[in-house]
This record gives structure tokens, sequence and C-alpha cells, in this order.
């Protein structure tokens, strides 16, 4: 198994983005935001991280399916292929 870090950890990134975002929509307009000279930094940093996120997962997939269509060295068969029997 081939498994691209960027996926989990693009998961990772959404998850918490996606919390804190959320928490950053619904305390709008809060007291709690007076010291950050009225920026909503929750729902800032929530957006940026989803992004990158999303940005990470997106690039781990598209990596993977390259990786699962390219050819396994010195065969003519994609590393996702079938075919793994005897006298295939």
């Amino acid at each position: 198994m081939n498994l691209d870090l960027r996926i989990p950890m693009g998961l990772m990134f959404m998850i918490v983005g996606l919390i804190m975002g959320l928490f950053g929509f619904f305390t709008r307009g809060s007291a709690i935001y007076e010291r950050s000279s009225g920026l909503n930094i929750n729902l800032i940093w929530g957006l940026v991280m989803l992004a990158f996120g999303l940005m990470m997962f997106l690039l781990g997939r598209a990596s993977d399916k390259r990786a699962a269509a390219e050819p396994i060295e010195g065969t003519n068969r994609p590393l996702g292929g079938h075919g793994h029997g005897m006298g295939h």
C-alpha cells in the first residue's frame, strides 16, 4: 500500500478548519473578538485551514491516481492493475 501523507493530513486540516470556521461563524459579533481588533480570527483561520486541507487532500488523491495509472517498472501493467496470479 502506498498512501500519500497529504490525504490524511488534508482530512485533518479540513476537519479542524471546519470546526474552527463554524465556531467563528456562530460567534461573530461576540465580545471575544475585541482583543483581536474586532477581527473574527476563528472564522478567518478556519477558512484558511479548510482551504489548505482541501488542497492537500486533492493533491494527494491526484498523486495516488497518477501512480496507479503508471506501469510497474519492467512490465506494461499499471501498479493497481489485476492479474497477479500465475500464468498472466
